[in-house]
C-alpha cells in the first residue's frame, strides 16, 4: 500500500525536488548584496536584526551592526526602522486593575532596538551563523517547499496528483509569490505560516482517515496563527476566526474556545518577547524613526535626535477616514482598485486565487461551511485593510502586488473544489503568467525596479490607483520620476508622478512627451481641478491628444505654431488633496539628433506642453 502511494505521487515529487534543488543552488550561490541591487523596501531592519541575533546573540543595533550591515553592503541599511528602549516594570499591587506598568527611557544611549516584528529576525538567525546572508534565500526555499508540499497534500487529496502539481505550481508561480521570494523580509514566513496552519486545520476535511485528522492539528495551526499574528495583524489576526466559527457551527463550544485562546496566547507572548527586548510592547510604537543616508553610531554627533525622522502610525488619519462623508465613495473606489489596480490589484498579481474562487463557486462544493467560513475571512480581512488603511493598504513602500494581502493569499488555494479537472491550473498558469511573466523571469530585478513590471504588458490596460500616487512604485524610480513639481509655488501648483518612459519630468521651456506611445500621468493637487489651459508645440506635424479623467482633446500641432486649448478634468479627492490621471500621446515622434546633428538627444520626442490648472468655480469662490 504504500508503494502504490509512493508510486503515485513519484512524478510530482521528482517535480518538487528539482524544483528545490535548483532553487536551493541559486540561493547559495548568488551574490546577495549585489544580486539583490541593495537592500530594498524594510530589508534593513530585518536583515540587521537577523545578523543581530545570528553574531551577538541578542536584538539590539548598536555600533557594531552598523560596521557589519556596511561591510556587506558597502553602504548604510537604507530606510532601518529603529527605536529607543524603555525600561519596563510590571507591578501587581494596590486596587483595581492590579497590574501596574511604568517605562522610563533606556538610560544606555549606545543602543537602539529594532522597530519590526521580531519572529523573522529570530528564525533567521541559525541560517545567517551557517551561510550568511546567503542563508535569508535558503531558508525562504525552505519555507516555500514545506508550503508547496503542504498544498499539494490537500490538493492531490481530492484530485489525482498531476492535476494537483499542475494548480500548485500555478498558486506559486503564476503569482507575484517568486519576487517575495528574494524579499529579505517575513513576506515568505506568513505566507508559509498561513498555509501550512490551514492545511493542518482543513485537512482532516478532506482526508478524513489521515494522520492529521486528529483534533489536535487544530492547535498546531492556531500556534501558527498565532505567530502569524504577531508578524503581520492584519490581514493574519481576522484568519483565526474561521476555527473558531468552525468549531461553534459543530457545537464544540469549549473548543473552539481552546483554539482561539491558543492563538491569543501564542501572539501575546511574542508581544511579550518584544516587550522584554525593547520595553515596548508594540513594536512600531514608541519613540521610533526611519533613517537614510545618515545613521545613528555613524558619527561622534550622531545622536539619537539628530538623525532620522520620525514615524507616526497615522491614527489620526485612519480615525478621521473612517468617519468623513467621503467613507462609501472612497471605499467602493479602493475596492475596485483592490480588485483590478494596475499595481497591486488581486487579479493581475494573485490570479490563480481567482480561478480558486470561481471553480469553488461552481461546484457542489460552495455550500461547504469550511470554504464559506475561510472565503468570509478573507473577505473580511479585504474590507478591513480597506477601511483602517485607506491609503496604505497595499503595504507602502511600492511593493510589487498587494503586500498586505499576500500574507492571506495562500488560503484561497484551500477553496479548491474536490474532483478539479487540469483545466482550472492550466487557466491559472496562462492568466497568472500574462502579469507576472517577466517577474519570474528575473526575481532580483522584479524586487529592485518594481516600477518598471507595469510599464509595458496587459497591466497597461487596468485602472491606476490615483489616491495611493506616494505608494506607487515609481516613488522610487531613479532618476527622479514621482512627486515632482511643476507650475507656481503655492495652491495653483501641482505634483506629477511619471508612470511609464513616455513623457519626462519638466524642463525649462516645458514638459517633453514622447512619440512612442500613451504616457500616463498622474496629478496630484491642492485644489479641485475644472480644467487644464495647456499650450503645446512640436517641430513636426503630429496630433496630440490630451485627456485628465475626462474626455480627451486632439489637436494637430504645425511646425513653428503654438497651440493654446483647455481640458476638461475629472479627478478623485485624496489624502487632504485631488488627484487626477492625466494621458497624453502624440501620433508622430522625431529624434533632436537627427534632424540637427549638433544635439546630443536621441529621445523620441513628440510634443512639448506647458499647462496650468484651472481651479473649480466652488474652489475659486472658497479661495477669495
Amino acid at each position: 500500500m504504500v508503494a502504490d502511494v509512493l508510486a503515485r505521487h513519484r512524478g510530482p515529487a521528482v517535480l518538487g525536488f528539482i524544483l528545490f534543488v535548483l532553487a536551493g543552488a541559486i540561493a547559495m550561490s548568488v551574490d546577495v548584496p549585489r544580486t539583490g541591487y541593495g537592500v530594498k523596501s524594510d530589508e534593513s531592519t530585518y536583515i540587521a536584526g537577523a545578523l543581530s541575533a545570528a553574531y551577538d546573540g541578542d536584538l539590539a543595533f548598536e555600533r557594531k551592526d552598523l560596521e557589519r550591515f556596511a561591510g556587506l553592503y558597502h553602504s548604510g541599511p537604507e530606510g532601518i526602522f529603529l527605536k529607543r528602549g524603555k525600561v519596563l516594570r510590571i507591578r501587581i499591587r494596590g486596587p483595581f486593575p492590579f497590574v501596574h506598568i511604568a517605562k522610563r527611557q533606556d538610560p544606555d544611549e549606545s543602543r537602539l532596538y529594532f522597530g519590526k516584528a521580531l519572529i523573522y529576525p529570530l528564525i533567521a538567525a541559525p541560517f545567517v551563523r551557517g551561510f550568511g546572508l546567503n542563508g535569508l534565500l535558503l531558508l525562504h526555499v525552505l519555507l516555500l517547499a514545506i508550503a508547496g508540499a503542504a498544498g499539494y497534500a490537500f490538493l492531490a487529496a481530492q484530485s489525482s496528483p498531476a492535476r494537483a502539481a499542475v494548480f500548485t505550481t500555478a498558486f506559486f508561480g503564476a503569482s507575484v509569490l517568486p519576487v517575495y521570494g528574494v524579499f529579505l523580509m517575513p513576506e515568505v514566513l506568513n505566507f508559509t505560516l498561513v498555509l501550512v496552519a490551514y492545511f493542518l486545520w482543513l485537512y482532516k476535511e478532506v482526508a478524513p482517515q489521515s494522520r492529521f485528522a486528529s483534533r489536535w492539528t487544530d492547535i498546531g495551526a492556531a500556534v501558527l496563527l498565532g505567530i502569524g499574528t504577531y508578524s503581520k495583524p492584519l490581514p493574519i489576526a481576522v484568519l483565526v476566526a474561521p476555527m473558531v466559527a468552525l468549531a461553534w457551527s459543530r457545537r464544540r463550544w469549549m473548543w473552539g474556545l481552546t483554539v482561539g485562546g491558543t492563538a491569543v496566547v501564542v501572539a501575546l507572548a511574542f508581544f511579550a518577547l518584544t516587550a522584554a527586548v525593547s520595553g515596548e510592547f508594540n513594536y512600531q510604537g514608541g519613540d521610533r524613526k526611519t533613517f537614510y543616508t545618515r545613521f545613528p553610531f555613524d558619527a561622534p554627533d550622531a545622536t539619537w535626535d539628530a538623525r532620522g525622522g520620525v514615524v507616526t502610525t497615522g491614527g489620526a488619519a485612519q480615525q478621521e477616514a473612517l468617519t468623513d462623508d467621503e467613507l462609501p465613495a472612497r471605499f467602493a473606489r479602493n475596492l475596485g482598485y483592490f480588485v483590478w489596480g494596475r499595481h497591486f490589484g488581486f487579479v493581475p498579481y494573485f490570479f490563480p486565487g481567482v480561478v480558486a474562487i470561481v471553480a469553488w463557486l461552481l461546484s457542489r462544493s460552495r455550500r461547504d461551511s469550511w470554504r464559506l467560513l475561510t472565503f468570509a475571512a478573507l473577505s473580511g480581512s479585504a474590507v478591513l485593510l480597506l477601511l483602517v488603511l485607506p491609503w496604505t493598504w497595499s503595504g507602502g513602500g511600492g511593493p510589487p502586488g498587494n503586500r498586505y494581502f499576500f500574507s492571506a493569499y495562500p488560503a484561497l488555494l484551500f477553496l479548491m473544489p474536490p474532483g478539479f479537472s487540469v483545466t482550472p491550473g492550466m487557466i491559472a498558469w496562462i492568466g497568472g503568467a500574462l502579469f507576472t511573466a517577466k517577474m519570474l523571469v528575473n526575481p532580483f530585478v522584479a524586487a529592485k525596479f518594481t516600477w518598471q513590471m507595469t510599464e509595458k504588458g496587459p497591466a497597461r490596460r487596468l485602472p491606476v490607483e490615483v489616491t495611493m500616487a506616494n505608494d506607487l512604485p515609481v516613488r522610487l524610480a531613479q532618476p527622479l520620476r514621482g512627486r515632482v513639481h511643476y507650475g507656481p509655488e503655492d495652491d495653483m501648483g501641482m505634483l506629477l508622478y511619471f508612470l511609464d518612459q513616455n513623457a519626462w519630468p519638466p524642463e525649462p521651456l516645458g514638459m517633453w512627451v514622447s512619440g512612442a506611445g500613451r504616457a500616463d500621468i498622474i496629478v496630484r493637487t491642492v485644489q479641485p481641478v475644472h480644467h487644464l489651459v495647456v499650450e503645446a508645440e512640436s517641430p513636426i506635424r503630429t496630433v496630440l491628444t490630451v485627456a485628465i479623467g475626462s474626455g480627451p482633446v486632439s489637436v494637430t500641432l504645425q511646425p513653428g505654431r503654438t497651440e493654446i486649448f483647455e481640458v476638461p478634468a475629472a479627478g478623485v479627492p485624496g489624502l487632504n488633496d485631488y488627484c487626477y490621471l492625466m494621458t497624453t500621446h502624440s501620433t508622430e515622434g522625431f529624434i533632436p539628433h537627427l534632424m540637427n546633428p549638433q544635439a546630443t538627444d536621441y529621445r523620441n520626442l513628440g510634443a512639448q506642453l506647458r499647462f496650468r490648472i484651472a481651479a473649480a468655480p466652488d474652489a475659486r469662490s472658497d479661495q477669495n
